[in-house]
C-alpha cells in the first residue's frame, strides 16, 4: 500500500497537518504536498477512469505530463473541473471529487465498455454512427454528447468569486525553465546586465536535479541551487517568478506565461492567476526533458507509475508509492529510482532491463552492490492486478510474452527513456532532428523559430536540448545564456560552468513494447494514451486501414488528443506506427505542439474583462454633462450618446422635432466626441490612404478636408468619414463612431501583414479629443463672440479646417457639415472638452443654444440624403449602389475593392441603388420594410423589388421621409412602389423620389 514514511520529503513541513476531502472523504496531508503525494500517503490509488473504456487509472506522473489524475476542484461558484493532482498543492479546506465516473470511482458502470473492447476500436464511431441515418439525430448526438468530455461543467448560474489580472512586460531574454540549466543560463546571462525573466512552472526552483541529488561544483545540489537563486535575487535585471509557466511561444518574441498566483492560498485576497503578456528580444527554453512510459500489457494499472515519479514522491514528499517496487527500464536512469526505494527501506524484488550490457555502467554497479537483483535482456509480459498492481509476470524482450518468472509486487516503475520537452521551440516554427542515439526527437540546431529578419529569436538549452546528464546540462546551459546576451548587444565575460560529479550512463535501447514479439491478445491490453484509452493495436489498426499520416493517425485513434496534449503518449505512439508502416521513425515525422503548454484558466484568459468591465462603458467628457439634462440615452458602439433631450412632459418624438427646429432656425450643439479619429503619418501615409479610400487623399492640399470612403477587400462598403491633410506627412482620418477601433485594427492589419515596409504609424487618438458640433444659421455668431479666430467664410471656406484658440482653449476647427446647415466640427482636447461646451451654450443663450442627439442628427441627415454606414450599407452594398460613383477615383490604379467591384454581380446594372421614398398619405415607412414586386420566387417566397434602409419624421417638410434601396430606382423616378408593412398582410405605398428631400443646392451650408 502507499503511505507516508517515517522519515524524508525535502519539499514537506511534517509540523503542519492540512486537511482537504477526496470524493467526501476526509483526508489529511502535510503543508508542501500536492494533491497527489496527498492522496498517495492516504493509499488513495485509484483517482479516476479512463474516457472510453473507464479503466480505473491511478497516479502515473508527478508533473504536467500527469494524464490519470484530473479531478474536480471546489464547489459551487469555486468549482473547476480537469484540475492535474500533480500540479495542485494542497490547502486547508480543498474539496476534490473524481471525474468520468457513475455512480463512483470504486463502482463505475462505465466500465461495462471494457467487455466491448473489441468492437470499440480506433474509428469504430467513423463506422458505427452513419447507419442507420435516422439514429443520428435521436440516438447516437444525444447519447455522443452525454459521454462527451471530462469533469462537470462549472453552474452557468455562478459567478466565480475570484480576480485574475493581466501583466504586460517587456523585457531582453525570457528564460522558461528554472531547473539547473535555466539557472545556469540566467546566471550567464543576467551577469552581462541584460534585463532577464525567468519563469518556473513549480514552485521550487532546481527542477529534478535535487531529487537525483549529487555535486555541481563541489557542493551538494541543493546548495548549489540556493546560492545561485541568492545570486540571482541580488542582481536588478533578474525577475524570477515561480508557479509560473511558459505557456506559449507567438511571433514577434511575443510568449505567454501562466502564474498561478493564489490558487494554494485561496481567500488571500491576491489574484487567483495572472497571465503574462511578454515581449522578449530573445526567448532561451531550458524546459527539460520528459520521462516516456513503456508499453506492456496492463501498463495502466493503478500502481503503474513512472520511474522518475516514484523518486518523486519519495524524496520530494516521503511518501511511498507501495511496498514492493519493480522497476522496469531501457535505460541507466530509472536505477535512481531502485535505489531511492531501497534507500527508504523499502523493497525491490527486481530490476527489469531490457539491455544486455557488457560492463555494468556506475548506476548498475551501484544497484547490484546494494543487493537488488537486475534481470537483463528482460521484459514485463503483462501486470497483474485490477484496482491495483498485484505483480508482474517477466518475459525475454526478444521473445513473444512466454512467463519466466512472476513477481509479486504493488508498483510498477517504469521508464523508456526521456524526451526533450521541445513544445514551445515548435510553438513557433522550430524544427527537430531524430537523435538514435538518445532515442528521442531534440531541436535542429539549424531551423530555429526565426523572425521577421530571418535571424533566431529562440534558443534552448540543457536536457531541453537533449542533455540528460548533469555536467552537459550545465555546460549547454552557459554557452546559451552568454550566447543570448552576446547576441543581444552585451559585452560578455565567458566563464565555464561548475562542474558536476553525475556519473556516465550506458546507452538507452530503444524499447516501445514489451515484449518485442508481443501477440495480439497482448497489444489490446498495452496502453498508448493512458486518457484517451488508445492501445498499441489501435495505432496498427490505423496503419492497416490507410491512415499513413501521423496527423491523420492521431485523429482517427485519437492518440495524443487528450487533456495532457500527448506528452506521455505522442513518440511511443510515432515508434508504433513507424514500425507499423515500415518506416523510420524520422520519416513519420510528428504531430503539431500548439499552445498552451498545459491547460490555463479561463479566468486567466478574460482578466479583468468580466462583469461591468468586460465591454467598458466609454464616456464623452460631456457625459456627465448629458446626465443632468436628462439625456435619453442610446447605445452606439462601446459608448452611450444621448438619443435626445427630452424636457419635463415632452415625449422623445417632441423632444427629437423641438431639436430638428432649434438647429434648423438658429443654433444647435452636438456631442460628436464618439466619432473615430486615427492619426496617419509617414512618408508613405499619402499613398497608404489612396490603398485604403476609394478617392484620391495624396493629393488633398494641407489645410483641406475630403470625403472618403473605405472598402473591405471584397469590394462592400465598410466604413467613410472626413480625412483632413495636417502637414505633408500627417493626416487625421475621421471613421464612424462603431467603426474607430475596427478601422484602425483594418489599417494595422494592411500594415503590418502586406505593407510591412510602408513608412507609416497609425494612431487611434479618439478619446483623447472632445468634439463638438456647432450647427445652425449662428453657428458662426456664436463662435465669434468666443472670439479667438477668424472664422469668416473667406478664412474658412466649406471643407477646411484651422487651429487656433477659442475663448482661451486650443482648438482645431473643421468646416464640415453632417445637416446641411453652417457647421463647424470644433476638437479640443478631451480635458477641456467639457469646459468649451459649457462656453457655447451660455455664449448661445441669446440664440437658444439647444443640445440636440443622435435622433435629430440622423433625421436632418436623411433630409439632406446623407447615408449612414450601418443603415445603408450592410455588408453587400458598394460605393456605386449609393449613387456615390463621383467618390471613385478614375486616376487611380488601385484600391483595395477595386477589383472586386468588376466582378459581373458587383457591375450589373440590376442591382438595387439608393433612391428617396415618400409615402403618398405623408406616413413613415417602417424601418427595413421591403417593397413587393409581382411573381414568386424558385421557392415559393414573394418577389421584392428593394428595402427601406432609414425610415424618419421629418419636421422640416412635415411628413414622413425615407431612402431605400430600390431596382432601376434611379431610373424609375416618380414610380410608385408597395412596401409591406410589419404584419406582413398590410401595403403602403411610396413614390421614388431624389434621396436628396432638403435644401438640394446646398445653399444653407456654403454661406
Amino acid at each position: 500500500m502507499s503511505t507516508r514514511l517515517a522519515q524524508g520529503g525535502r519539499l514537506i513541513d511534517r509540523s503542519t497537518r492540512v486537511p482537504f476531502t477526496f470524493d467526501g472523504k476526509r483526508l489529511t496531508g502535510l503543508a508542501g504536498d500536492t494533491l497527489a503525494s496527498a492522496l498517495l500517503a492516504n493509499d488513495q490509488m485509484l483517482v479516476g477512469r479512463s474516457f472510453k473504456y473507464h479503466r480505473p487509472r491511478g497516479i502515473l506522473a508527478s508533473g504536467a505530463e500527469e494524464p490519470n489524475g484530473l479531478v474536480n476542484l471546489g464547489e459551487g461558484n469555486t468549482h473547476e473541473p480537469n484540475q492535474r493532482v500533480t500540479m495542485t498543492e494542497v490547502f486547508e479546506g480543498l474539496t476534490a471529487t473524481s471525474q468520468n465516473r457513475w455512480p463512483s470511482l470504486e463502482t463505475d458502470i462505465g466500465a461495462l465498455n471494457g467487455f466491448f473492447s473489441r468492437f470499440l476500436t480506433a474509428g469504430f464511431y467513423y463506422k458505427m454512427f452513419i447507419h442507420p441515418r435516422p439514429l443520428w439525430k435521436h440516438v447516437y448526438e444525444p447519447f455522443i454528447r452525454k459521454s462527451a468530455g471530462l469533469g462537470k461543467a462549472p453552474d452557468p448560474e455562478t459567478r466565480d468569486p475570484d480576480i485574475y489580472e493581466h501583466f504586460h512586460v517587456h523585457t531582453d531574454l525570457l528564460i522558461v525553465g528554472g531547473g539547473v540549466a535555466g539557472l545556469q543560463a540566467a546566471l550567464a546571462a543576467g551577469a552581462s546586465g541584460v534585463q532577464v525573466l525567468l519563469m518556473e512552472m513549480e514552485p521550487h526552483l532546481g527542477g529534478r536535479a535535487p531529487v537525483d541529488g549529487g555535486m555541481i561544483g563541489g557542493k551538494p545540489v541543493e546548495d548549489w541551487i540556493a546560492e545561485t537563486r541568492t545570486a540571482l535575487e541580488a542582481m536588478p535585471n533578474v525577475t524570477i517568478r515561480t508557479r509560473c509557466m511558459g505557456s506559449g511561444v507567438y511571433d514577434h518574441g511575443y510568449a505567454l506565461g501562466y502564474e498561478k498566483v493564489a490558487d494554494h492560498v485561496p481567500g488571500s485576497g491576491a489574484p487567483r492567476h495572472r497571465l503574462w503578456r511578454v515581449r522578449a528580444r530573445h526567448i532561451l527554453l531550458a524546459t527539460g526533458a520528459l520521462e516516456r512510459p513503456i508499453a506492456f500489457a496492463g501498463n495502466d494499472i493503478p500502481g503503474v507509475m513512472l520511474a522518475s515519479a516514484v523518486r518523486d514522491y519519495i524524496v520530494n514528499y516521503g511518501v511511498s508509492s507501495g511496498d514492493r517496487t519493480v522497476v522496469v527500464t531501457n535505460n541507466d536512469d530509472a536505477y535512481r529510482t531502485a535505489l531511492a526505494v531501497k534507500k527508504a527501506g523499502l523493497s525491490v524484488p527486481a530490476i527489469i532491463d531490457t539491455r544486455v550490457l557488457p560492463i555494468d555502467p556506475a548506476l548498475v554497479a551501484e544497484a547490484k552492490a546494494a543487493g537488488i537483483r537486475v534481470l537483463e535482456g528482460m521484459a514485463i509480459a503483462k501486470v497483474k492486478g485490477g484496482k491495483r498492481v498485484e505483480g508482474v509476470v517477466v518475459c525475454s524482450q526478444a521473445g513473444e510474452g512466454a512467463m519466466i518468472e512472476e513477481i509479486a509486487c504493488d508498483v510498477v516503475a517504469m521508464s523508456g527513456g526521456w524526451s526533450p520537452a521541445v513544445h514551445l521551440w515548435s510553438h513557433c516554427g522550430g524544427k527537430l532532428l531524430w537523435d538514435p542515439e538518445a532515442v528521442c526527437f531534440r531541436p535542429d540546431p539549424n531551423r530555429p523559430p526565426t523572425g521577421a529578419e530571418g535571424t533566431a529569436f529562440v534558443s534552448i538549452a540543457g536536457a531541453a536540448n537533449g542533455h540528460i546528464v548533469t555536467g552537459p546540462v550545465l555546460k549547454d546551459a552557459a554557452r546559451a545564456g552568454f550566447d543570448a546576451a552576446e547576441g543581444l548587444g552585451a559585452t560578455v565575460t565567458r566563464v565555464d560552468a561548475p562542474d558536476s560529479d553525475a556519473p556516465g550512463e550506458a546507452p538507452v535501447m530503444a524499447v516501445w513494447l514489451m515484449p518485442q514479439g508481443a501477440g495480439h491478445d497482448l497489444k489490446m491490453k498495452s496502453w498508448l494514451d493512458f486518457q484517451n484509452d488508445v492501445k498499441v493495436s489501435d495505432v496498427q489498426l490505423a496503419a492497416r486501414e490507410g491512415f499513413e499520416s501521423v496527423e491523420h493517425a492521431k485523429r482517427y485513434t485519437t492518440l495524443g488528443m487528450a487533456t495532457d496534449q500527448g506528452k506521455l503518449s505522442n513518440i511511443n505512439g510515432l515508434a508504433i506506427l513507424s514500425g507499423a508502416l515500415g518506416s523510420d521513425i524520422p520519416d513519420v515525422g510528428t504531430t503539431t505542439f500548439r499552445p498552451p503548454y498545459t491547460p490555463i484558466s479561463m479566468g486567466a484568459i478574460a482578466g479583468e474583462a468580466r462583469g461591468a468591465t468586460f465591454l467598458p462603458l466609454r464616456k464623452t467628457p460631456m457625459h456627465a454633462w448629458h446626465e443632468a439634462h436628462g439625456a435619453a440615452w442610446e447605445p452606439v458602439g462601446h459608448w452611450r450618446r444621448p438619443y435626445c433631450f427630452p424636457r419635463a412632459g415632452e415625449s422623445k418624438h417632441d423632444a427629437v422635432t423641438r431639436e430638428i427646429w432649434a438647429t434648423r432656425d438658429s443654433l444647435g450643439l452636438l456631442d460628436a466626441s464618439t466619432l473615430g479619429k486615427i492619426i496617419v503619418k509617414g512618408p508613405d501615409a499619402g499613398r497608404f490612404l489612396d490603398m485604403l479610400y476609394t478617392n484620391m487623399m495624396s493629393t488633398l492640399p494641407v489645410g483641406k478636408c475630403r470625403y472618403g470612403l473605405m472598402c473591405n477587400e471584397n469590394g462592400f462598403l465598410m466604413d467613410d468619414g472626413v480625412v483632413a491633410r495636417i502637414d505633408e506627412d500627417t493626416f487625421l482620418c475621421h471613421t464612424t463612431t462603431g467603426g474607430a477601433d475596427s478601422i484602425h485594427a483594418h489599417m494595422e492589419d494592411w500594415l503590418q501583414c502586406e505593407w510591412w515596409d510602408w513608412k507609416v504609424y497609425t494612431a487611434n487618438v479618439t478619446e483623447q479629443y472632445a468634439q463638438i458640433a456647432v450647427v445652425g444659421p449662428k453657428a458662426r455668431k456664436v463662435l465669434e463672440k468666443l472670439g479667438g479666430m477668424d472664422l469668416s467664410k473667406e478664412a474658412m471656406p466649406f471643407m477646411t479646417w484651422a487651429d487656433g484658440r477659442l475663448g482661451g482653449i486650443p482648438v482645431r476647427v473643421y468646416r464640415i457639415s453632417f445637416s446641411g446647415e453652417l457647421s463647424y466640427e470644433i476638437a479640443a482636447p478631451a480635458a477641456q472638452g467639457l469646459a468649451l461646451w459649457e462656453m457655447l451654450h451660455a455664449a448661445g443663450e441669446e440664440f437658444n443654444a439647444t443640445p440636440y442627439g443622435t435622433e435629430a442628427l440622423h433625421v436632418m441627415r436623411a433630409e439632406k440624403g446623407f447615408i449612414m454606414i450601418g443603415d445603408e450599407t450592410d455588408g453587400t452594398v458598394i460605393p456605386q449602389d449609393l449613387g456615390l460613383g463621383w467618390a471613385i477615383s478614375k486616376k487611380k490604379e488601385d484600391y483595395l475593392g477595386k477589383r472586386a467591384q468588376t466582378r459581373s454581380h458587383m457591375d450589373n446594372p440590376d442591382r438595387w441603388q439608393l433612391v428617396g421614398l415618400e409615402t403618398l398619405d405623408g406616413s413613415v415607412l417602417p424601418d427595413g420594410a421591403l417593397a413587393v414586386a409581382e411573381g414568386k420566387t424558385a421557392n415559393g417566397q414573394r418577389q421584392t423589388q428593394g428595402r427601406v434602409t432609414s425610415s424618419y419624421y421629418s419636421p422640416t417638410l412635415d411628413r414622413g421621409i425615407a431612402m431605400g434601396l430600390v431596382h432601376n430606382g434611379p431610373d424609375r423616378m416618380g414610380e410608385e412602389i408597395d412596401f409591406m408593412k410589419e404584419d406582413g398582410e398590410t401595403k403602403m405605398r411610396a413614390r421614388i423620389v431624389s434621396a436628396v428631400f432638403f435644401d438640394p443646392e446646398g445653399e444653407k451650408q456654403n454661406v
